[in-house]
């Protein structure tokens, strides 16, 4: 493929993921003196565009994009005023049941932050309210279709539930007194996906870093080698990071991240294997990579008690991803030498001779798209 299509491809590509990535909404959930308090950090724009969060994982990627730009055009001010249009339809499911009765909520304040930048994501914090009977004893909240995912953790009591919701998943009967904390085991589960949905489909600057280690080589060691530093390397800085041991700005973080992409894809061009040093550089670019998880984790927020297993199943869940990156890439790359050996009527054994020839062909070309990628991402964090 000629320069001139390769860097449009790639410039339009990464223009395309820029701006409005999806993230999950965080709700806190309060009751006392009769009220149910649930205060959401919440895109705004996004669900009055009637964008289906749970299929896109950036407002661009929509078919109702423009909606999405429209509105996040509007002063903020005139997003809180529209903020209540939404609850009819989430009090029709009804989102929220004390003990199996509907409980309806209503708007008491919209905080919608000033000067944000008109390519990120504005994340406004909407306090609903609504009446507790007295003697209630349970609670449950569904989260609606499309609306993404949804962080719900309970405030106020002694060992708080906190939960992770799919759209349209409803929660665990919550008791209101406390003592709904998940256990060590559940904790560990319900973070695994957490983790796994940052690479997959979220985490594209971790995927493409992921495809320059294995556009290195065929050999299977060079691979092992540089995944294992990688993961030492991301988890290290993923505890520290979580519990705020270390903390690194993203407006660092996040170039050096695209720079550690443009490295590795322009070393995969200029060399065949595996060097000596190149472990140790994929090392340092790890702890790059974690102190990225642990800001995402930090939105979330890990529950008091059952830090550690949820922590362990957030890391869990970013190698199952990683791991399914490279075994994705590689299907895809045995299917195309496949293909083109039966195109030209070859026996298998010299499919197997001609597997390394055509990977080089694939590991150039797409390590020459990679590199072109991450430097506009370097451009992009920092001028732009």
């Amino acid at each position: 493929m000629p320069m001139l299509a390769l860097s449009t491809l790639a410039f339009g590509f990464a223009s395309a993921l820029r701006a409005h990535e999806v993230q999950p909404t965080i709700g806190d959930l309060t009751v006392e003196n009769g009220q149910a308090a649930l205060v959401l950090r919440i895109n705004l724009e996004a669900f009055l565009a009637g964008i289906d969060l749970d299929q896109v994982t950036d407002t661009n990627d929509a078919e109702n994009a423009g909606d999405y730009d429209s509105l996040r055009a509007q002063p903020a001010a005139q997003i809180a005023d529209l903020a209540p249009d939404l609850l009819p339809g989430w009090n029709g499911l009804p989102m929220l049941l004390v003990d199996g009765q509907a409980a309806e909520l209503r708007s008491v304040g919209v905080v919608m932050p000033q000067d944000v930048n008109i390519e990120l994501a504005r994340v406004a914090e909407w306090t609903l309210q609504a009446d507790v009977p007295d003697g209630a004893q349970k609670i449950t909240l569904t989260w609606p279709e499309g609306a993404g995912a949804m962080v719900l953790r309970q405030q106020g009591v002694e060992a708080p539930f906190t939960g992770y919701l799919a759209g349209g998943e409803t929660s665990p009967e919550i008791a209101l007194a406390g003592g709904g904390a998940q256990t060590l085991w559940q904790a560990f589960g319900s973070y695994i996906p957490v983790g796994f949905d940052h690479i997959l489909p979220q985490g594209l600057d971790h995927i493409l870093f992921v495809l320059g280690l294995f556009f290195l080589s065929t050999h299977l060691a060079p691979l092992l080698w540089q995944v294992s530093a990688f993961t030492l390397a991301h988890t290290v800085t993923l505890a520290l990071g979580a519990l705020g041991l270390v903390t690194i700005p993203a407006a660092i973080v996040e170039p050096l991240i695209a720079a550690s992409i443009v490295y590795v894809a322009v070393e995969n061009i200029f060399s065949s294997g595996l060097n000596r040093w190149r472990p140790l550089v994929v090392f340092g670019f790890g702890l790059l990579h974690g102190l990225g998880f642990a800001s995402v984790l930090g939105e979330f927020g890990l529950p008091e008690g059952q830090f550690v297993p949820a922590l362990i199943g957030f890391n869990v869940g970013v190698e199952l991803g990683q791991l399914t990156v490279i075994a994705l890439a590689a299907l895809v790359i045995w299917l195309a030498v496949r293909a083109a050996s039966v195109a030209r009527l070859e026996t298998d054994q010299t499919a197997v001779r001609s597997y390394p020839v055509m990977f080089r062909a694939v590991s150039v070309t797409g390590s020459l798209v990679i590199a072109i990628i991450g430097l506009w991402w370097v451009i992009e964090r920092v001028f732009l």
